[in-house]
């Protein structure tokens, strides 16, 4: 018995979700259905897909090569249908888009509520999440990131480069020691990253610059930069986060300053599709134009 493509759908779901019910919440079908499902798949093709565990649904050998031939042929269905209907031609429909929370907080709002605001027909989705995210399990469409990945099967396009810079409020400032260089940090609170939380080594500034440990420690970026706002310590912010903080002042600007760069990550099967194209190009053109902006290069 060949397998509906349906079935292949819900295995992809499982596969990407590990549950049953996660994978039902996604395809608003019941959990005990999905079940039902994915048996007759491992049925019709006489060979386990999953591995259950306390943990959840985990590939097989057998569900890893199906996952391969499922995914592109999800891709042609998609094509196929973007080229038959002409939704190609325009933004509309859902995407999710994965970002570290700087750029979550700081960049993309603005950035998509203008691409929303010309295509309404188009759902954007930020995930903010400090981590990598995982294209090939479909947790996002898309995800920016802040080192290029060298590994699986994925498209990398630099966006734009950044800076950070050492940043304090004026209220903590006129309290604290003054910083006449960086030696002097060694009297001061410092906010940064938790250490053995930092998800890319392009985000250890500390080791980089050469701050003291870090006494106020996030592995949030919005967190960092609201104790710094409200005067709790000095840290290393992104420069276009700066005009967010009124009262937040670069300290140590000729000897603290570091560039880093945004990529655009995507699953290179979805080069295919024009949708997604046409997103990536309005959002990357967004995201330039908008650091530039809040940095002060316009």
């Amino acid at each position: 018995m060949q397998p509906h493509w349906d079935d292949l759908r819900i295995f992809l779901a499982v596969a990407r979700h590990e549950s049953l019910s996660a994978a039902g919440r996604v395809l608003k079908i019941d959990p005990a259905t999905v079940g039902r499902r994915i048996a007759r798949l491992e049925e019709s093709l006489r060979a386990p897909l999953f591995a259950k565990s306390p943990q959840g649904y985990a590939l097989t050998g057998g569900g890893q090569r199906l996952m391969e031939h499922a995914a592109r042929a999800e891709q042609e269905m998609t094509a196929a249908f973007e080229d038959l209907s002409g939704q190609g031609a325009q933004l509309s429909g859902q995407i999710r888009l994965g970002a570290p929370d700087g750029a979550a907080n700081f960049l993309l709002p603005q950035v998509c509520a203008r691409i929303t605001a010309e295509n309404p027909d188009l759902e954007v989705q930020i995930v903010a999440l400090p981590r990598v995210f995982n294209l090939s399990r479909r947790e996002a469409d898309m995800a920016i990131a802040v080192s290029a990945p060298t590994a699986g099967r994925l498209s990398v396009q630099k966006v734009t480069d950044y800076r950070l810079s050492l940043v304090a409020s004026r209220k903590y400032l006129r309290s604290a020691p003054r910083i006449r260089r960086l030696d002097d940090l060694g009297a001061h609170r410092i906010v940064g990253y938790i250490q053995d939380m930092i998800f890319d080594k392009e985000l250890d500034y500390s080791a980089e610059v050469g701050l003291p440990p870090a006494q106020l420690a996030s592995n949030s970026v919005s967190v960092q930069f609201n104790w710094i706002r409200q005067g709790a310590g000095v840290g290393m912010m992104h420069d276009f986060s700066i005009p967010y903080g009124r009262g937040m002042v670069r300290v140590l600007p000729e000897e603290v300053g570091l560039t880093r760069s945004f990529y655009l990550i995507r699953h290179v099967d979805d080069r295919r599709l024009e949708r997604l194209n046409r997103f990536a190009e309005a959002l990357a053109a967004g995201m330039r134009r908008e650091v530039a902006r809040l940095e002060g290069r316009e």
